[in-house]
């Protein structure tokens, strides 16, 4: 039921996605009448068109959800010849979890910082508040850390790459008033390195934190002048 919850959010972020992946310069307008305007911190921003931000007054946050690149677990197996080293669905629900709490503690502390936002948790049917929905999609790790018997090492350049989907969501009418997407890769070092757990956090959070700083700074103006983020 969870899974059928989260894709159901997910599939209109999912089509915008594909949209602008396949095309040379992303739509202009989505499939629920958001239009993209001009942005210099993510790659894409899209707002329903009269939506002011600057009139909520209280902000909620919604767990973030996480789903890998299609075919990713399978891409992972099909290059493996260990079969100890496979990735098996307890990792990929792992590695989910742990990138799914990480994005929601990095989100919640920029909005924390001071001066802070008013955070609430009950917001299904609060007036004036904007539910803030992350996502992290497209989610593709090069070497990931599986949790196989023995010592075992994998190198790679790059630690892979994903996608920030956030949107903003009036939570009394449930329209989407804002949606930002921005596709990031991890630092390509041009040399082969041990890549681990530890070095792929190191690098999602790194992402993660340069997100969260930038929304923030939006976010800022945004409800200082009634502007995009």
């Amino acid at each position: 039921m969870k899974t059928i919850k989260m894709l159901k959010h997910l599939l209109p972020v999912l089509t915008v996605f594909i949209l602008s992946s396949c095309a040379t310069a992303p739509p202009t307008e989505t499939h629920d009448g958001l239009v993209l305007v001009p942005n210099t911190r993510f790659a894409q921003v899209f707002m329903r068109p009269g939506a002011d931000l600057s009139s909520f007054t209280a902000f909620g946050l919604t767990p973030c959800e996480v789903a890998f690149r299609k075919n990713w677990q399978r891409d992972q197996n099909q290059s493996t010849i260990n079969l100890s080293s496979r990735v098996t669905q307890e990792d990929v629900t792992r590695i989910k979890d742990r990138l799914g709490a990480e994005c929601d503690s990095t989100f919640r502390a920029a909005l924390e910082q001071a001066p802070p936002y008013t955070l609430v948790e009950q917001f299904s049917n609060g007036e004036h508040v904007l539910v803030l929905r992350p996502a992290i999609i497209n989610l593709d790790i090069a070497a990931p850390d599986v949790m196989a018997a023995g010592r075992q090492r994998s190198y790679t350049t790059e630690a892979g790459q994903m996608t920030l989907v956030l949107e903003g969501v009036d939570g009394t009418t449930g329209e989407v008033l804002v949606r930002v997407v921005d596709r990031r890769r991890a630092m390509d070092t041009g040399r082969l390195q041990w890549t681990n757990s530890v070095t792929n956090q190191a690098e999602a959070r790194r992402m993660l934190n340069r997100w969260a700083s930038q929304f923030r700074e939006g976010l800022d103006e945004a409800t200082r002048k009634g502007a995009q983020p």
